[in-house]
């Protein structure tokens, strides 16, 4: 189930809970909103991450040999709607995502001083950093292409229907992988700048 699906269900718990003044049984959410295509214990694990959340969002109480039992709305549950619920939870994550995504196509830009010190440097020591740097994001660029050329063409092109969560389950590796590529980018450029360093105190 992807993220929006899962973000949408749990604000339709929250608003079935506040339209209702009284105690309910977590099996009503679960026929109301997700029989039979999901388990009664996918609720439960939804009425969980609520709670981790927040455990102001809901009442909840145990019983009859479940942990989650009876429900009921609570001050914070319509306050917490009014400010847009998960949904708007789960749209600001997406932006940061579009932000973050945004800022690898641009690449790292350089401070003057860096521009400064890299014009001065010309030891062949910095020149073969420098070469190795240049290297290291052109290798990064050239994967996340031909990933995302395989994905698209995995999802778009071929004729083979690929479900819904596969895509989402996809693009998340493709997250992923950005992230650890990026932060594998980070640790080269800090080395080479404290190389850069090292060597201007030398000088």
């Amino acid at each position: 189930m992807s993220e929006f699906f899962k973000a949408e269900l749990k604000d339709r718990f929250l608003e079935y809970a506040l339209e209702r003044s009284d105690y309910f049984q977590i099996q009503t959410l679960y026929d109301e909103f997700l029989r039979p295509n999901y388990s009664l214990e996918y609720v439960q694990k939804l009425i969980m991450e609520i709670k981790e959340y927040d455990p102001n969002l809901l009442d909840v109480m145990g019983g009859n040999g479940m942990d989650i039992f009876m429900l009921a709305s609570t001050p914070s549950t319509e306050d917490f709607l009014e400010d847009g619920g998960f949904m708007n939870l789960y749209v600001k994550e997406e932006e940061k995502w579009d932000v973050f995504l945004s800022q690898l196509s641009t690449g790292p830009k350089l401070t003057k001083e860096e521009k400064k010190l890299l014009k001065k440097t010309t030891t062949p020591t910095l020149k073969k950093e420098k070469t190795l740097l240049i290297g290291l994001i052109a290798a990064v660029a050239i994967s996340f292409l031909f990933t995302l050329i395989s994905i698209f063409k995995e999802t778009l092109l071929e004729p083979d229907y690929v479900p819904a969560d596969e895509f989402e389950r996809r693009i998340e590796q493709l997250r992923e992988q950005y992230i650890l590529e990026n932060e594998k980018l980070q640790r080269e450029l800090l080395n080479t700048k404290q190389t850069l360093d090292s060597l201007e105190n030398k000088d």
